[in-house]
């Protein structure tokens, strides 16, 4: 039975035990470049290869775009409530990202007048985990902000299951979000085709959405001729909560944390040692009534926490040295100390707000910086799919204005040719 570590926030070992890096063994690093150029070379051949070898699936290169026909079998096999629940997913998705949308903007008032255009990235791959697994939240997450933010075409890659197909739950929700082009492809070779193009699939501009440590280390590798969204780690939790809350929802929702994965992190930061005791002992109740024990057990052994603070204050002071990807606060008059968080993916307040709702209902995107990365990450939305491009309008009175001035910095910086562009203006040379 796994037991919840516990020590108080001045012990010196903390600090370790809050520690996340982003290390990447040697072998992985090797492995990922040698796929991306194994499919740089050999395109839809390496796809194929790749996919009988890690996905035991045999696929010919016409079989790896998934077809309307078997969109229309997965809506036969997915029920009612099933797409009432999901349209209601996505509707909530797509309100909460307009809110973001950006506009373009001019200022010609001067002499001088400067504006910055706002436009779509053109053509984006999205990455949604497979296999026996369906992730129909994950696909809404990434393309609904795309399309909100106008992105024309979407490309997504999904490994396939033993039997060659698609999750008909990840089908369904891709083409309730819009997404027609999807390709029956995963892995670090998903990853390579979207950033150089075999083909099947055309390259695109930019690759969003989680994976495996391959996944992640491709997107890492490839980054540079395309964009990325972020390196996604491990997920995580991290709860302030004092002696009014409830143990049975802090202990669910450490819980509902560590069944992501063996490395998940789940933290409760406390100045109630009578709450850090019951939370220890729900725990133990509530692990009894999951299925997924072994992966609960390591993930509690190696990952979770109850730290014991002096007070809220320090509490706090400790999550933004932890930068969480999800902040629950179960205090009183939780949204009164928001002016306390620095740095966080998302916060969810009070008690009826756990981190399932952000997963799949309230709206916000659940793509969130992990890792420590919310000190200078954002999490998904519709920014991540647009591009800002200035524009600059100088009249022959504002160059007059200006000219001398940018003549002396470029002076400075010896560049003649940049005075001299100017300066050809000033004296009329090519009138």
């Amino acid at each position: 039975m796994p037991v919840l570590k516990t020590m108080e926030a001045r012990n010196p070992a903390l600090a370790q035990q809050l520690v996340r890096q982003f290390a990447v063994p040697d072998e992985v690093a090797i492995r990922v470049d040698e796929i991306i150029q194994a499919v740089r070379r050999d395109g839809d051949e390496a796809l194929c290869a790749f996919t009988a070898r890690f996905d035991g699936v045999e696929l010919q290169p016409a079989d790896l775009r998934v077809s309307k026909a078997e969109v229309r079998l997965a809506y036969r096999e997915v029920g009612d409530d099933f797409l009432e629940n999901i349209r209601l997913a996505r509707d909530r998705i797509a309100d909460f990202h307009r809110q973001q949308l950006p506009r373009s903007w001019f200022d010609a008032r001067e002499a001088v007048w400067l504006g910055q255009m706002v436009r779509p990235i053109e053509r984006v791959g999205i990455y949604v985990p497979g296999g026996a697994a369906a992730y129909p939240s994950s696909v809404l997450m990434n393309t609904v902000p795309a399309l909100v933010a106008g992105v024309k075409e979407i490309a997504m890659v999904t490994p396939p299951a033993r039997g060659g197909g698609v999750h008909p739950y990840t089908l369904v929700a891709a083409a309730e979000a819009g997404v027609e082009e999807i390709y029956k492809v995963g892995g670090a070779q998903a990853v390579a085709a979207l950033a150089y193009g075999t083909g099947s699939i055309r390259r695109v501009d930019k690759i969003t959405g989680p994976g495996n440590i391959y996944v992640t280390v491709a997107k890492q590798q490839v980054f540079g001729q395309v964009d990325i969204d972020m390196l996604a780690g491990p997920s995580e939790v991290l709860i302030i909560a004092d002696a009014t809350a409830d143990p049975v929802y802090v202990a669910a929702d450490m819980l509902s944390q560590a069944e992501h994965d063996v490395l998940a992190r789940a933290i409760l930061l406390t100045p109630s040692w009578e709450l850090a005791g019951r939370v220890r002992e729900e725990v133990r109740r509530l692990l009894d009534t999951l299925a997924q024990r072994q992966v609960l057990e390591r993930s509690l052994a190696d990952g979770a926490l109850i730290v014991i603070t002096r007070d809220l204050d320090e509490a706090f002071s400790l999550a933004n040295c932890f930068a969480p990807e999800h902040l629950e606060l179960l205090v009183p008059d939780p949204a009164n100390w928001l002016d306390k968080v620095k740095h966080a993916g998302a916060v969810f307040l009070g008690p009826y707000s756990p981190v399932a709702v952000g997963d799949y209902l309230a709206g916000p995107n659940h793509v969130l910086p992990t890792g420590g990365t919310a000190r200078f990450f954002s999490g998904l939305g519709v920014e991540t799919f647009l591009k800002r491009i200035n524009v600059v309008h100088c009249s022959r009175r504002g160059l007059a204005q200006l000219g001398p001035k940018v003549m002396a910095l470029a002076e400075a910086e010896g560049l003649p040719a940049h005075g001299l562009s100017v300066r050809v203006r000033l004296e009329g040379q090519g009138d």
